[in-house]
């Protein structure tokens, strides 16, 4: 399959309360993904529906939204479908824009253990850093703002995999078999660890090169 007819394939949903928001950033997405297909949602109710009918490629929502029509717009009913989303669809691919990304510290952990792509972008970004972020989701990358970061913490499995990738030099595939799991976990692991070390794409750069100066400079690997 061509990649045109498998662009046309993929669906985007955009949660937002605000008209002239929803609309700016589905004209962007569509200058951005022309053959994509574009969904709307205005309340969380409607979302989860749309969602539940058919999973989309990519989520970019806010957070403070009205769970149904005539109901106040709370960052909290945000908070709520997004903790169902990711546990209903744990390969989704998200972008969350808000100015409340801060409220998202106490969905930490399960931040972490998402399969999908999982960007947060602040609503005051313009619009191409904004698209930059749903480039960084299509692709399965995990960016969580600076202050979630506060401290490096990283679970034992993603040290194993630095350890056997750049002490060993093992590939994906081999390094998915001496931990037994399957080679898309690994893949997964590199996501977060890469969060965890703030290692996100950059053109010309080697993204794995990148995360092994970083792991050295903050004493993960000798």
């Amino acid at each position: 399959m061509s990649q045109a007819a498998s662009k046309a394939t993929e669906k985007f949903l955009v949660i937002d309360d605000h008209v002239s928001v929803l609309n700016g950033t589905v004209d962007g997405l569509k200058r951005q993904y022309p053959e994509v297909e574009i969904h709307t949602a205005q309340t969380a109710q409607a979302a989860y529906d749309r969602i539940k009918a058919g999973q989309p490629d990519l989520l970019v929502m806010d957070l403070s939204m009205p769970n149904v029509p005539g109901e106040p717009a709370e960052t909290e009913t945000g908070i709520q479908l997004l903790k169902t989303l990711m546990r209903e669809y744990p390969a989704l691919n998200i972008v969350v824009q808000s100015a409340h990304v801060q409220s998202l510290v106490r969905l930490k952990a399960l931040i972490s253990d998402h399969d999908g792509g999982f960007t947060i972008a602040d609503k005051s970004l313009s619009l191409p850093e904004m698209l930059k972020f749903v480039d960084w989701a299509l692709k399965g990358v995990n960016y969580t703002p600076k202050e979630m970061r506060t401290r490096l913490e990283l679970k034992h499995e993603w040290l194993d995999v630095l350890k056997l990738a750049f002490h060993e030099g093992l590939q994906d595939k081999a390094i998915a078999e001496r931990m037994n799991v399957a080679e898309r976990t690994v893949r997964h692991y590199w996501t977060k660890i890469q969060d965890a070390l703030a290692v996100y794409p950059e053109e010309g750069k080697n993204i794995r090169i990148q995360t092994e100066l970083r792991a050295r400079q903050s004493g993960l690997i000798d």
